[in-house]
């Protein structure tokens, strides 16, 4: 059992499962936190995280930030504004549109409150760690997503915290098609997986999160599992 103790943001999300994943072989993972804050996927993403964590056996913590949801009105949160529908194209080429879909569903300071209270609860569980899933290729658009970001939080928090919590960023460096690579190297459970950021029957494979899912997948010859999880008749 290793000695360093963490607790992991799970949203049931591709990253916050393969970092939790990873995280195993570095600390004992003693609680998975999700987040309710209104979002449209908040019942499929909830339904995810306690799965996986039941995968995992450790125990999954929902906490409601209703008030986060009353002050957020992009399209995230908000029914009555359109979620931005993307390319494999667009991914790479389309620099404006990257900019123009993440201001379209921004959620003020979402990962900062997230973060602050998991630091919260890691001090009072004897935890060092806080597991986030940041990674390589979302923080170029997302800048807390960011390595430099979770680095000043960790420094913020050793002021705040008396066990100076930190928050640990396995994925760092890695973008979504190597971040698929190290889930089938770990077995982690994909198949549970829910990035999609609309809370239908299936990935609707249209938005941003779903594209970048998408070509991670058949980047590493995952066409099946995409087509299980997909249900966009016209997305492969």
């Amino acid at each position: 059992m290793n000695s360093q103790k963490a607790i992991a943001l799970l949203s049931g999300g591709l990253d916050s499962v393969v970092s939790m994943g990873m995280a195993l072989d570095l600390y004992e993972v003693k609680r998975s936190l999700y987040f309710d804050y209104g979002q449209r996927a908040a019942l499929k993403e909830e339904q995810a995280a306690k799965k996986i964590s039941d995968y995992y056996k450790i125990p999954c913590q929902t906490i409601k930030l209703d008030w986060l949801a009353d002050i957020t009105s992009t399209s995230l949160v908000n029914k009555d504004c359109d979620l931005p529908e993307y390319t494999l194209e667009q991914l790479d080429s389309d620099t404006d549109y990257q900019l123009k879909s993440a201001k379209a569903v921004w959620v003020p300071n979402r990962n900062g409150v997230m973060l602050n209270i998991a630091a919260s609860i890691a001090e009072s569980l004897g935890c060092r760690y806080v597991v986030f899933g940041a990674n390589a290729e979302e923080a170029t658009t997302f800048p807390d997503n960011t390595k430099e970001y979770a680095d000043k939080l960790s420094n913020a928090f050793a002021y705040s915290t008396n066990n100076r919590v930190e928050v640990s960023v396995p994925l760092n460096d890695l973008t979504k098609t190597e971040i698929v690579s190290c889930a089938l190297n770990l077995k982690v459970p994909l198949e549970l997986v829910w990035s999609c950021y609309l809370g239908g029957e299936k990935h609707c494979g249209k938005c941003e999160s779903c594209v970048r899912l998408k070509r991670a997948l058949l980047s590493n010859n995952q066409s099946e599992l995409w087509k299980d999880i997909s249900a966009y008749e016209n997305s492969l």
